[in-house]
C-alpha cells in the first residue's frame, strides 16, 4: 500500500513514499530546504521519491499532505499539488497538522516551533505525542517555553533551544493518517492552517470625485 507524502509548510520542501502494508515504513524521502522555491521544487521531488521507492503514480493508494500552519504561498503549493494529484488519480487525500508530525512517537513534554515570518512563530505543545495547546502564531516572547524537548527550526533559530528535528518528518505525517488510510476513510478536503488573515483586504468604498 504505497502512500505519497508531501509537506511545504516550512522551508523544507518534502516528498516521500511510504508503504503501509505492514507496520509502516518509509521507502524514500526527498527534502530540499529552500523557502522561496516550493513551486519549482515539489514536482521534481515527487518524481524522484516515486523513482527511489520503485513506485509510480498508478500504484498509490492515498496522498497525505501537511496542512500547516505555514506561510500562505509555500503551504498552498503542497496542498494544491496533493489535491490535484488525488483528483487525477482517483485516490483519497488526507491532511495532517504539520506540527503534529514532530510529536509522533515522542514521549514527555514537547514544544514545536516553526518560522511564521514577520518576527513570529507557529507553535504547539504536546504531552506524550498528543497536542495539548495550539497550534497558534505569536511573537517569540509569547511562546510558552518550558522544560522539556523542543523541535522545529523556529525553536532552534529564534528561541535558541536545542532541537533533534528541524522540519516535519514524513514518517510522522503518514503514520498520523495511517488508521484513516487503512480503513479507507473518505477523502478529506485539504484545508490549510494559515492562522492569520491574508495581507490583502477588500478596497474601501470609493469616494465621489465631486464631493
Amino acid at each position: 500500500m504505497f502512500v505519497l507524502v508531501v509537506d511545504t509548510a516550512t522551508p523544507a520542501v518534502t516528498a516521500a513514499v511510504a508503504n503501509l502494508s505492514g507496520h509502516g515504513e518509509m521507502l524514500s524521502a526527498q527534502v530540499t530546504v529552500d523557502g522561496r522555491a516550493h513551486g519549482e521544487l515539489l514536482a521534481p521531488l515527487i518524481r524522484d521519491a516515486l523513482f527511489e521507492a520503485r513506485a509510480d503514480p498508478s500504484s498509490l493508494a492515498a496522498i497525505v499532505a501537511g496542512v500547516g500552519p505555514g506561510p500562505f504561498t509555500g503551504l498552498r503549493v503542497g496542498l494544491v499539488t496533493a489535491a490535484a494529484m488525488g483528483h487525477a488519480l482517483g485516490i483519497p487525500t488526507y491532511g495532517v497538522c504539520s506540527l503534529d508530525a514532530f510529536a509522533y512517537g515522542v514521549w514527555g513534554p514537547l514544544l514545536v516551533a516553526t518560522d511564521a515570518r514577520r518576527k513570529e512563530l507557529y507553535w504547539a505543545r504536546y504531552e506524550d505525542g498528543v497536542r495539548v495547546d495550539g497550534p497558534s502564531v505569536d511573537s517569540p516572547a509569547d511562546v510558552p517555553v518550558s522544560a522539556g524537548r523542543t523541535a522545529g527550526e523556529g525553536a532552534q533559530r529564534v528561541l535558541g533551544r536545542p532541537v533533534d528535528v528541524l522540519y516535519p518528518p514524513p514518517l510522522g505525517l503518514v503514520m498520523l493518517a495511517a488508521d484513516r488510510i487503512r480503513a479507507k476513510a473518505p477523502s478529506e478536503p485539504l484545508t490549510p492552517l494559515y492562522l492569520r488573515r491574508p495581507d490583502a483586504v477588500p478596497p474601501g468604498q470609493r469616494k465621489m470625485a465631486l464631493q
